[in-house]
C-alpha cells in the first residue's frame, strides 16, 4: 500500500490521522488500454526501471508493463541482494560502476527506501595466484576510478575478525580484495519502487496477463497477442529474465543463451556476525557466497547448478557444497537450521555478459542474458535501455553488448572460460 504522494514524516503523521482512509495500492487497479506507445513485457527490475526512465526521462508516458504472474515473482525477488561493480573488464565495471553510483541514491529517488548498504564486498584469495588475479583486477578498477583494495591476512583479519584467516584450514586465507561501496540492497524493495515511482508518472502496470506472440508487418512489429487479446504497440521491450531463451524461439530467433538454475539460501536469524558480503571459491569448482540480512539470517549462494531447466527446484548436492563452504568459512555456523532455499532462472550467455540489442525487428528489443548480474544492474540498465528504445540509438554505456558481437567475435568473457555457462 502507498499514500497519494511523497512519503515523508507528515505524510505518516497525516495517514496517523486518517486511520487507515489515507493509504491506497501502489500499482493496481490500472485498466488495459488498446494501444500503447511502448510496452515492457516482464515487470520484474530491468523491466520496471525501464519503463520508470522512459516516463521520467524521456516522457513517454504511453507505458504499459505485462507481467505473465505477479510483480516481483522472478528474479528480481528470488537473488541474494548483493550490488558491486569489481569487474575486470572496462565494459563491464563501467557499466556497473554506473549502477553502483545510481544505487547511492536510489531511495531518494524513487522516495522509497530500497535498503542500500555499502558494507563491503570481500573476494577472499586462497593461494598467492588467487592474490595475483585479484590485484590485476583491482588495479584495473583504480585505474577506471573504481575503489578497490588489496589486503593481507591481517588487514582481513581486522575487517572480517569472524572468519579468523589465521585458523588452519584445508583453503587457508592468504588475502582479498575489498570493495567497501559495494554491499547488498533489499531486492523486493527495488521492485516495489520502481513499480510506485513509474505507476505514479502514469504506467499501466498489468499483472496476470502473459504474451504469446508478437503481430507483424515486415520489419516492424504492430503489437503483441496476449491472453487478454491483441495490444497495439509502437515499440516493444522483452524484459523476461531465465525465459529470454523462449522470446527468442516465439520470434523465430536462435540466441546464445542457456537457462540454469542459480539457488540459494537462508538459515534462522542469529546475533549480528558479518557485516560484509564473503564471496569464497575454492579449489574444485566450489563456491560461496555468504551475507548477513537484517533480520539476522546468513544469505547464501554458490554456482550454478549446472544444466539447463526452468523448474526453480534445485538440486541438493549444490545445497549442500554452498553449506560446506559456509561451515568451513565459520565453523560456529554448523548448527544453525536452514529456514528457506529457493532458485531463480538465469539467463546465461555464452561469455558471461548481458545483451541489450533489437530482435528481429526494427522495433523490437531485448534486455536479457544477464548471468549472475542482473539484479546489481538495475539501475543502469533501467537508464541506458529507456535511453535506447526512445531515441533508437543505444548510448556508449550498453554498446558493447550487442548480439552481434557472438557473430563477429568481439566477446565479453569477464572470467575466461571461454563459451561455457557452466564448467563442473
Amino acid at each position: 500500500m502507498a499514500a497519494t504522494g511523497r512519503y515523508s514524516a507528515w505524510s505518516l503523521i497525516r495517514a496517523r490521522m486518517a486511520r487507515g482512509s489515507y493509504w491506497r495500492p501502489l500499482w493496481s487497479g490500472r485498466r488495459l488500454q488498446q494501444a500503447y506507445d511502448v510496452i515492457v513485457v516482464g515487470a520484474g527490475g530491468h523491466g520496471l526501471a525501464t519503463a520508470y526512465h522512459l516516463a521520467r526521462d524521456h516522457g513517454i508516458r504511453r507505458v504499459a508493463v505485462l507481467e505473465q504472474r505477479l510483480l516481483g515473482y522472478g528474479n528480481v525477488g528470488r537473488n541474494t541482494t548483493i550490488v558491486r561493480s569489481n569487474y575486470l573488464l572496462p565494459e563491464n565495471h563501467y557499466f556497473y560502476e554506473d549502477s553502483l553510483r545510481r544505487w547511492e541514491t536510489l531511495s531518494r529517488d524513487l522516495n522509497y527506501n530500497v535498503m542500500y548498504s555499502p558494507r563491503g564486498v570481500v573476494d577472499l584469495a586462497l593461494s598467492d595466484g588467487d592474490m595475483v588475479n585479484l590485484a590485476r583486477r583491482g588495479n584495473a578498477m583504480r585505474l577506471a576510478g573504481i575503489d578497490a583494495e588489496l589486503l593481507d591476512r591481517n588487514a582481513v583479519a581486522r575487517l572480517v575478525p569472524a572468519l579468523q584467516p589465521e585458523r588452519t584450514r584445508r583453503f587457508p586465507i592468504v588475502g582479498a580484495l575489498v570493495q567497501r561501496r559495494g554491499g547488498t540492497v533489499r531486492h523486493d524493495a527495488v521492485a516495489w519502487g520502481f513499480a510506485r515511482a513509474a505507476s505514479a508518472l502514469g504506467v499501466d502496470i498489468i499483472e496476470q496477463c502473459e504474451v504469446t506472440g508478437v503481430h507483424a508487418a515486415g520489419s516492424i512489429a504492430t503489437g503483441v497477442e496476449t491472453i487478454r487479446g491483441f495490444i497495439k504497440a509502437d515499440r516493444i521491450v522483452f524484459a523476461t529474465a531465465g525465459h529470454t531463451g523462449m522470446i527468442g524461439a516465439m520470434l523465430g530467433v536462435a540466441l546464445p543463451i542457456e537457462t540454469h538454475l542459480l539457488q540459494a539460501m537462508v538459515t534462522e536469524p542469529i546475533k549480528p556476525l558479518l557485516d560484509t558480503v564473503i564471496v569464497y571459491v575454492y579449489p574444485g569448482h566450489g563456491e560461496s557466497y555468504i551475507c548477513q540480512s537484517d533480520r539476522g539470517g546468513l544469505v547464501m549462494g554458490g554456482h550454478l547448478d549446472g544444466f539447463p531447466s526452468y523448474t526453480r527446484e534445485g538440486r541438493w548436492d549444490r545445497l549442500e557444497e554452498v553449506v560446506q563452504g559456509a561451515v568451513d568459512l565459520l565453523p560456529r555456523i554448523g548448527a544453525l537450521k536452514l529456514l528457506r532455499q529457493w532458485a531463480g532462472t538465469n539467463d546465461m550467455t555464452m561469455d558471461g555478459s548481458p545483451i541489450m540489442d533489437r530482435l528481429r525487428y526494427d522495433n523490437v528489443f531485448v534486455n536479457a542474458g544477464w548471468c549472475y548480474g542482473g539484479f546489481k544492474a538495475i539501475p543502469a540498465s533501467g537508464a541506458a535501455f529507456a535511453t535506447f528504445v526512445a531515441t533508437g540509438t543505444p548510448p556508449e554505456l550498453i554498446k558493447a553488448y550487442r548480439i552481434s558481437r557472438f557473430a563477429s567475435g568481439h566477446l565479453l568473457d569477464e572470467r575466461g572460460a571461454g563459451p561455457f555457462p557452466v564448467r563442473l
